[in-house]
């Protein structure tokens, strides 16, 4: 990640500068590509007030903080802690967005052994059904299986959260499918 510095109304140390750096630096492990990552830190003093304006931007991310106190350490680290937390929060959007991509969908096609134009019986799909299986416990999902009359019922198991399959046995009890992972 690239940092430039300016400098408004004041000469700034070497102990302020390399804390700076140091502090910004921690900004990069929120960011995937730190090779295109710019920080552009721009302190300022008026008066009695020390201002900081940061600026970050990065492969589709551009974040700002603006932060003054009457001590430049303080303002920088403010200011950091503002961009964390935007940081945090746009990590937190990113992964929520991901997770509803990979919301477990189950498709159900029924297939059928009739015979074809040639003749010959092969199996061919007749109709496809997509939808969310609902999330409850093993016990649940036997019941559920037992009131429905169904052959099998596909689930997202609450305690493991997997798609699993409870499915009626010929002697009566039940079955249990975890593809694990």
């Amino acid at each position: 990640m690239k940092i430039k510095f300016n400098f408004k109304n004041f000469e700034p140390s070497e102990h302020l500068k390399k804390y700076a750096r140091e502090r910004y630096e921690k900004l990069s492990k929120y960011l995937h590509d730190t090779d295109v990552a710019e920080l552009q830190v721009n302190l300022e003093v008026e008066k009695f007030r020390h201002k900081a304006e940061v600026i970050l931007t990065a492969k589709d991310m551009h974040i700002s903080a603006t932060e003054e106190t009457e001590d430049m350490y303080s303002t920088v680290d403010l200011s950091l802690d503002k961009l964390e937390a935007q940081l945090r929060k746009q990590r937190e959007k990113v992964k929520d967005k991901k997770k509803k991509v990979r919301e477990k969908q189950v498709r159900m096609d029924i297939v059928s052994f009739g015979p074809d134009e040639s003749g010959q019986s092969e199996p061919r799909i007749v109709a496809t059904d997509q939808y969310e299986p609902k999330p409850m416990a093993l016990e649940e999902a036997a019941m559920q299986l037992k009131t429905l009359n169904y052959e099998f019922l596909v689930f997202l198991n609450a305690e493991s959260d997997r798609v699993n399959v409870v499915y009626r046995r010929r002697n009566g009890d039940f079955g249990f499918i975890d593809p694990g992972m």
